[in-house]
């Protein structure tokens, strides 16, 4: 069996790391196996990278022009399908493949074409919409029937809309394939069945996480930062905004006490310059084993996102001890139980810092107890269940 995974990224970014997981375990199972990427660099063996990275602008910016978001990249995605061709896989597993550097049009109608077994797994809603990745903030429910009038078309288009258009051909191609989907939450399936996607199978494989990385690890953090005798709260994040709830902890910086002390890793000095000075910043981690550290000496972990799969950091933080309080929505709470962590509704600042107050304050929740549900994260089990699809007759 062969097995050719395909992502914009390898070993890099939370779906790069994932490829490359999964990639691991196929090895074990002694299943041959590449993953072909598009950018960055990669030193794995397997991994083949299609194009670089000035093409890969050069067609975002096509994609602006024309508003044809998913349609250009023709000369690459032709370059990827002659390695296919060399390699002959008996099963194509994609990932993203929205960082303008896949033509759907001519991708999809090759693997049409050669009856390809097809698994694709939505970290995200951009398979199913016009234009947008996410659409929960605009609150925005179009794509369950045709997308039209982008709210966000300025997002992704400088002059048309053609959100339309980009939904009824996407529509079109994939609903040609036999395809399994593979979704890492609950909450991503229930959106793809009510999409022009509901008649393909649809499996839920959860997100994993290296436990042996993640795990209580005792540090001088709280020392270093002058943060003893504080309640500690932690976001952590690639990319701060709205979408990741940075104004939310600038709120709670502002309402919360002395004896509270926010710390925030993923920033820059663009995002330094909205922070209040009471905010702690770190740009980033040395290694995941500093960010462990972090982790383990945070009281707790808020996530008040507004658009998230199945975030990965909320697995990191119960697996070093922490508990995690996180908006309602998207996956997020899906990895929460009453023995670990904390969900209210989204938007509402004031219950949150209120349940803050409350966790830290009266500790509910104990380090075992967050442990024992983090135990259900292992990458190895959680990512096994993709060799068990690939060897599924």
């Amino acid at each position: 069996m062969k097995v050719a995974q395909i992502n914009n990224l390898c070993g890099r970014g939370s779906t790069g790391k994932i490829v490359v997981q999964i990639g691991s375990l196929a090895d074990k199972a002694n299943i041959d196996n590449k993953i072909f990427f598009f950018s960055q660099q990669s030193k794995l063996n397997k991994s083949i990278k299609i194009t670089n990275r000035f093409y890969i602008l050069f067609q975002a910016f096509k994609s602006r022009v024309l508003g044809n978001y998913g349609f250009n990249s023709l000369y690459i995605t032709k370059k990827l399908i002659k390695y296919l061709e060399k390699y002959n896989p008996d099963i194509v597993h994609i990932h993203n493949i929205h960082a303008h550097n896949v033509n759907l049009e001519y991708f999809f109608n090759y693997l049409k074409l050669k009856r390809k077994k097809v698994i694709y797994t939505f970290h995200d809603c951009w398979a199913f919409t016009g234009y947008c990745p996410h659409f929960m903030m605009e609150k925005c429910n179009k794509w369950k029937s045709s997308c039209n009038n982008c709210s966000l078309r300025k997002e992704f288009s400088w002059f048309f809309d053609k959100s339309s258009k980009n939904f009824e051909r996407k529509k079109r191609l994939m609903n040609a394939l036999e395809m399994t989907i593979v979704t890492p939450s609950n909450w991503m399936a229930d959106l793809v069945k009510e999409s022009f996607l509901k008649e393909h199978p649809v499996i839920v494989i959860n997100n994993g996480i290296d436990l042996n990385v993640f795990k209580p690890t005792e540090s001088q953090f709280r020392k270093t930062y002058n943060l003893e005798g504080k309640y500690v709260l932690l976001g952590v994040a690639d990319s701060w905004g709205p979408r990741k709830g940075l104004d939310v902890f600038i709120e709670l910086s502002e309402k919360l006490s002395k004896k509270y002390k926010i710390v925030l890793v993923g920033t820059n000095k663009q995002i330094d310059k909205k922070l209040p000075n009471n905010i702690i910043s770190i740009h980033k981690t040395q290694n995941q084993l500093e960010l462990a550290k972090i982790y383990t000496a945070a009281d707790l972990f808020l996530n008040p996102t507004r658009e998230d799969n199945f975030p990965t950091v909320n697995m990191e933080s119960l697996a070093c001890g922490t508990p995690v309080l996180t908006f309602k929505t998207g996956g997020s709470p899906e990895m929460l139980n009453e023995s670990c962590g904390s969900v209210v509704d989204c938007d509402d600042v004031g219950s949150f810092k209120n349940e803050v107050i409350r966790i830290c304050e009266t500790i509910p929740f104990s380090k075992k107890d967050c442990l024992k549900r983090a135990k259900s994260f292992d990458m190895n089990d959680r990512l096994r269940e993709y060799i068990d699809l690939y060897t599924l007759k």
